[in-house]
């Protein structure tokens, strides 16, 4: 039996980031810029610094712990490690300085499209030149080195949003079986239920009664039933859950935007357009004009007595909107979810995830990965959106 309470506990020993002291508060300009092209464990030392105290420097140092225990997970006590220098570095600093977190996140990913786009903007430069082929390589290179470190940020993005909620990722499942069963305690459902709105968290709970038989109000004889399912089918729900978390999101916040337009749209006729604009705030934020408002609005915008619960909302879509909405909108997270699932689901002598064996937990663990999941793409829509304000993603053109 697993017991998950302490997992986000930050041990000293773990990470070490080594920053100047004083009695008076820093001005951080952020920490260092780590190098792309390293890699190795055990001690990192970088060799930009950070600027503190008035440009006094010191090297940070960042020290991973190598020996985890069975069901434990080295230095940030998740199923996936960070691959890049870029996200060993901002793992030190979510261990050790959280409340830093953000902003050494911000800093770095604006290095990593300078990055890019530097060595992009010498490859045109180049082309005419003999060079050609080598800065064409060097910035496909680079390219690769940006694309795994924003990966890795995305996802300490969404490792942050579970510690804030209190709620330990689920351990590599192989680590954590015994005997063939699997239970995971505590089961953290207020926590992770908490994220959403109830008319979300009524789809997610038919969603749970759907992939587990597990009825929306079942007693606690219920909840601890054992059930067996097989490790590969475990996996296929899991991924299938964060797919559902984040269309929800996606679909919520498309549903709540074009309740508030209709009921713009609405107050437009009543010949309110002024007041309206400045307590809704959409002037130029979403027409463009005040002149385009009444054109757009006309059969674009539903009347409010059209639009009625998110359920509704969501039956009536178009085939191809809904698919839309529950594709991932870039490729760095198709990868961050297939990385992330091979990490928790695979098998640690053979490394695959197709698994067939068959595992007995009971439907309060499934419960429990399940909500994980969708809370896992629900945080990941909203990571994906932020980090696409600062460093362009690259657009998933799977459909």
């Amino acid at each position: 039996m697993l017991l998950m309470e302490n997992c986000l506990i930050h041990h000293p020993h773990h990470a070490l980031l080594t920053l100047p002291s004083s009695s008076h508060k820093p001005h951080f300009r952020f920490f260092t810029r780590p190098d792309l092209g390293g890699g190795g464990g055990g001690v990192t030392s970088f060799s930009s610094s950070c600027l503190l105290h008035h440009s006094h420097r010191r090297r940070p140092l960042i020290r991973a712990s190598a020996g985890a225990s069975h069901c434990e997970f080295s230095s940030l006590n998740s199923p996936l490690e960070p691959r890049s220098m870029v996200g060993k570095f901002l793992s030190g600093v979510l261990q050790n300085h959280p409340q830093m977190f953000h902003v050494a996140v911000g800093e770095e990913l604006k290095l990593l499209a300078e990055d890019r786009d530097a060595a992009h903007a010498r490859m045109l430069l180049g082309s005419a030149s003999d060079e050609a082929l080598l800065h064409r390589r060097i910035a496909q290179v680079k390219e690769n080195q940006c694309q795994i470190a924003v990966e890795d940020v995305m996802y300490l993005l969404v490792f942050y949003k579970f510690s804030e909620i209190r709620v330990p990722l689920v351990p590599k499942l192989s680590s954590c079986l015994y005997n063939g069963r699997l239970e995971i305690l505590p089961s953290k459902d207020w926590e992770l239920e908490s994220i959403h709105s109830l008319e979300v968290l009524d789809m997610i709970r038919e969603h749970i009664t759907t992939v587990t038989g597990l009825r929306a109000k079942s007693s606690v004889t219920e909840c601890w039933a054992t059930t067996q399912v097989r490790q590969c089918l475990l996996a296929r729900v899991y991924v299938a859950s964060i797919l559902y978390g984040y269309f929800l999101k996606s679909v919520s916040l498309r549903y709540h935007l074009e309740r508030n337009l209709s009921l713009a749209n609405h107050d437009l006729h009543l010949g309110h357009r002024t007041s309206l604009m400045s307590s809704y705030g959409f002037k130029d934020a979403i027409f463009g004009h005040l002149s385009h408002m009444p054109s757009i609005g006309q059969g674009l915008i539903r009347a409010e007595e059209d639009i009625e619960d998110l359920k509704c909302y969501v039956m009536s879509f178009h085939p191809g909107s809904l698919q839309r909405c529950a594709r991932l909108r870039s490729k760095e997270a198709v990868n961050l979810v297939g990385s992330y699932s091979c990490a928790l689901f695979s098998d640690m002598e053979s490394g695959s995830v197709e698994n067939d064996d068959v595992i007995l937990t009971s439907f309060s663990s499934l419960k429990r990965l399940v909500l994980e999941a969708v809370a896992f793409g629900s945080f990941l829509w909203e990571t994906e959106d932020y980090i696409d304000n600062v460093y362009k993603l690259k657009d998933d053109q799977v459909v």
